[in-house]
């Protein structure tokens, strides 16, 4: 699914992605884009939860605080850029994705990082998004 400006780029020519992700988005007509830091696990408290699959979870539940604040929602998602730990179990980080994106497909990239900027930080993730 895609919002009313961004689209889904899937060529004919290529293998289909990997997971559920879009190779590429392509936008037009936006008139508003948001583009977010790096998203760290600190939940509003301000603690860490142990655990990359309950880190990941107040990561998207963040994201969608900045999403709606924006007035944009998870379909409104052009492109996830995710910072992981050695040694996490991935399938956990693209589920938490895909829990939040609930069927929407953005462009993503998943990156192993020797670490992050607090040892208790398992994984950070950016995202992009566009609407009208």
């Amino acid at each position: 699914m895609s919002s009313p400006v961004n689209a889904v780029i899937a060529p004919a020519g290529i293998a289909p992605p990997a997971a559920n992700y879009a190779h590429a988005v392509a936008t037009t007509g936006a008139g508003r884009w948001l583009h977010t830091s790096g998203v760290v696990p600190v939940a509003p408290d301000g603690t860490v939860p142990s655990g990359v699959a309950a880190q990941a979870e107040v990561i998207w539940a963040n994201i969608g605080a900045m999403l709606a604040e924006a007035g944009m929602g998870p379909a409104d998602v052009v492109s996830v850029t995710t910072f992981v730990t050695p040694g996490q179990v991935l399938a956990d980080v693209m589920a938490a994705r895909d829990r939040f994106l609930a069927g929407h497909r953005a462009a993503s990239t998943l990156l192993v990082v020797p670490e992050l900027a607090q040892a208790a930080w398992l994984l950070e993730i950016q995202v992009v998004a566009a609407a009208a």
